[in-house]
C-alpha cells in the first residue's frame, strides 16, 4: 500500500482593492446645466411671392375659423398679398423636438439648423421676395434673433430678406402692436409689391 501524498495547501493572494480616485473638480463656471430641447411648432406657408414662417399658437395646423388664422388673412390683405396662403410641401407643421431622432442632438443649435434647412430647401425650389417670420420661435430658429428684433427688416445669411413680426397671439392681445407692425409692413412692402413707390413710406 502506497502512503498517501500530503496535500499541498495553495494560498491564493487576495486581489488588491483599488484605491478610490477622487473625481477631478470641475470649476463652477464650467458646470453648465443641460438645457431641455426647445419645443415649438411652425407652419410654412406661401402667399404670392412671400414665404411665411408662422408660430402655431395651439401647436396644430391652422383651421379656417381660428382667430389667429383670420388675423393672418387680414395682415395679408393689408400687405396686398393673396389672403389664402398655400401650404408648402406636405403641409405638416415643422415640429421640434423631432421625437423620432431619439438620442441625437435636439439642442437649440440643432433646431436652428433644421429650420433653416427646411427654408433653404423651399427657396431652392421657388424663391421669394421676402420671408415673414411670425412669432418668437420663427425669429429665433430661422432668423437667429430675439424678440427685440420685431418690426424690423432682416437680411438672413443664406436665406435673404425677412421681416420680423410678433406672434399672432401677441397681436391679438396687444392692439397697439398692430400699429407698429403696420408701419414695419409699409416700409418693407416695396419688396413684394411690384412697382410700389418707396415714397409711400413717408406718407
Amino acid at each position: 500500500v502506497r502512503p498517501e501524498k500530503p496535500q499541498l495547501r495553495v494560498v491564493m493572494p487576495e486581489p488588491k482593492k483599488p484605491e478610490p480616485v477622487a473625481a477631478p473638480e470641475v470649476p463652477a463656471e464650467q458646470q453648465k446645466p443641460v438645457e431641455p430641447p426647445p419645443r415649438f411648432a411652425l407652419q410654412l406657408l406661401r402667399a404670392g411671392n412671400v414665404l411665411l414662417l408662422v408660430e402655431l399658437p395651439t401647436g396644430e395646423s391652422f383651421q379656417s375659423r381660428d382667430p389667429a388664422y383670420i388675423l393672418l388673412k387680414d395682415l395679408l390683405r393689408a400687405a396686398r398679398l393673396p389672403d389664402k396662403p398655400q401650404q408648402v410641401g406636405d403641409g405638416e407643421p415643422i415640429r421640434w423636438p423631432l421625437l423620432h431622432r431619439g438620442s441625437l442632438d435636439q439642442s437649440g443649435d440643432a433646431a436652428r439648423d433644421y429650420v433653416q434647412g427646411v427654408l433653404a430647401g423651399e427657396l431652392e425650389q421657388m424663391g421669394c421676395a421676402c420671408l415673414w417670420l411670425i412669432g418668437l420661435p420663427a425669429l429665433r430658429f430661422a432668423g437667429e434673433v430675439e424678440a427685440e428684433a420685431c418690426y424690423r427688416g432682416l437680411n438672413i445669411e443664406g436665406i435673404g430678406p425677412a421681416l420680423a413680426m410678433p406672434g399672432l397671439e401677441q397681436l391679438m392681445e396687444q392692439p397697439g402692436s398692430k400699429a407698429r407692425l403696420w408701419q414695419a409692413m409699409r416700409r418693407s412692402m416695396p419688396r413684394w409689391v411690384v412697382g410700389l413707390n418707396t415714397d409711400m413710406n413717408d406718407r
